[in-house]
């Protein structure tokens, strides 16, 4: 077994047998395959299927273990992208029309290119909001995903096909990107793991920009075993070594992450700190303002990136993102330096906090998926946008850069997530408080279908 692997993971077991000879890595692509063609019409996940390239990269696969040649920790393990990583071959839309007329990627995005190298396999690239602008998945162009749970609900964003995909058992694993929450969000909403590392610490080449000073991007799973091992390898970092999970010194966020919340959400967060052991609870000063900063450096950055484009093709746009962007193109600049500014002084603030504790446990979402049909949440009393206001707890962490790992809490009914927010570059200490919850019976994925599971006959 690869040190990069950990025993439970849905990707740990097809990778083991795939490296076993006891299943080839073609039946599992094509099985793969075949299921998301069947089954995708329920949800709107994918926008492409990588047929001809996946197969042919599973017969390299394939070779390789008859060889005896190393086929790499993911041999044969399929995963799919959400449509803003670049694809060797194919064309980058980043969820708009916009785009569809560039060149096919001429290579793959360096993290794209890491799990190529290990042995997995993309088949499928995923929905979004245009060009990651959103917290809904709902799309002009490419339509709304669906929440597998109850395709009634929204399924978040803006990385809402990776989620979907995930927890509709289509994938094993899936790669998203988090601005405000895009990877945290649809986690939480879908009821799958998630990460957003630290940031800065894995690559955005061949990634498709929004925010520079906020943007990363992470993995999305079906167990904690198999985010942690696809995240090293997007790192391209050594296998973690765990620390001891009672030496963790765990505290709850208090204040603004504990109003709005629903009962159902309050009551998963006190199971959690209850089994952690954890009765310490921090407030962090000026949290509205740091949401409020956020949005200023989203909108400005985001603006300004798109503004010649805009000038040129802005009917081209989803109308709500073309909105919001021209919007932000328009702030003076003195708000945006005013708004870094204030950013500077709050992740001054959450380190000071994180002297006191090493992972700080969120709220992710106020509650469940709200309905297609009515795309609100509740928030101070008052009924407000899902797509521009499901962020209301990630965004100011996001501000901080550091990392934060989406757990999917054991509820009855629809999906719940907290996230566990630590120190820079202290990713173990937040999967050593994930695994305990797996372990504990309070925090799991609900995969529906799983069809990658078959055997081969």
């Amino acid at each position: 077994m690869s040190a990069d692997m950990q025993p439970g993971g849905a990707a740990f077991a097809i990778a083991a047998d795939v490296r076993a000879g006891r299943r080839s890595a073609v039946s599992v692509v094509t099985g793969v395959i075949a299921d998301i063609e069947a089954r995708d019409t329920r949800f709107n996940s994918v926008t492409r299927i990588l047929g001809p390239a996946a197969v042919a990269q599973a017969e390299d696969v394939d070779r390789a273990v008859a060889a005896g040649r190393d086929p790499g920790p993911l041999a044969g393990v399929p995963f799919g992208v959400k449509d803003l990583f670049d694809v060797q071959g194919e064309v980058t839309t980043a969820g708009s029309i916009v785009l569809r007329d560039n060149l096919p990627a001429s290579r793959d995005a360096a993290v794209v290119a890491r799990l190529r190298a290990a042995g997995a396999v993309p088949v499928a690239t995923l929905n979004m909001d245009e060009f990651a602008y959103g917290f809904s998945t709902e799309n002009a162009h490419t339509g709304t995903t669906r929440n597998p749970h109850d395709p009634a609900c929204l399924a978040g964003g803006s990385s809402g096909g990776s989620a979907a995909s995930v927890a509709a058992g289509l994938l094993p694993f899936a790669l998203g990107s988090d601005t405000n929450g895009s990877i945290r969000v649809p986690s939480s909403l879908c009821g799958v793991w998630g990460l957003k590392p630290t940031y800065g610490q894995v690559p955005l080449q061949g990634v498709y920009p929004f925010v520079a000073s906020l943007d990363v991007v992470g993995p999305m799973a079906s167990t904690v075993e198999d985010l942690q091992a696809v995240y090293t390898i997007m790192a391209d970092r050594s296998p973690m070594a765990l620390p001891d999970v009672g030496s963790v010194r765990v505290a709850r966020l208090g204040g603004w992450f504990a109003s709005n919340i629903s009962p159902e959400m309050a009551a998963g967060i006190d199971a959690v700190m209850a089994h952690l052991g954890g009765d310490r609870v921090i407030e962090l000063p000026e949290v509205a303002r740091a949401r409020a900063s956020a949005f200023l450096i989203t909108a400005a950055e985001g603006g300004n990136l798109h503004l010649p484009r805009l000038r040129l093709r802005s009917m081209q746009y989803d109308p709500a993102t073309r909105s919001r962007l021209m919007a932000g193109a328009m702030l003076p600049a003195a708000t945006f330096v005013q708004a870094q500014r204030f950013r500077r002084w709050f992740r001054a603030r959450v380190h000071e906090a994180l002297a006191q504790a090493d992972v700080l446990v969120a709220p992710i979402t106020v509650g469940v998926a709200p309905r297609i049909d009515q795309p609100a949440i509740i928030v101070d009393g008052k009924s407000v946008s899902a797509r521009a206001n499901l962020g209301i707890f990630t965004q100011p962490i996001s501000l901080t850069g550091l990392p934060v790992l989406a757990v999917p809490l054991v509820v009855a009914g629809m999906p719940l997530g907290i996230q566990l927010v630590g120190a820079p570059g202290a990713e173990d200490r937040l999967f050593a408080v994930a695994a305990e919850l797996q372990r504990a019976g309070l925090a799991a994925c609900r995969p529906l279908g799983a069809g990658y599971a078959r055997k081969d006959s």
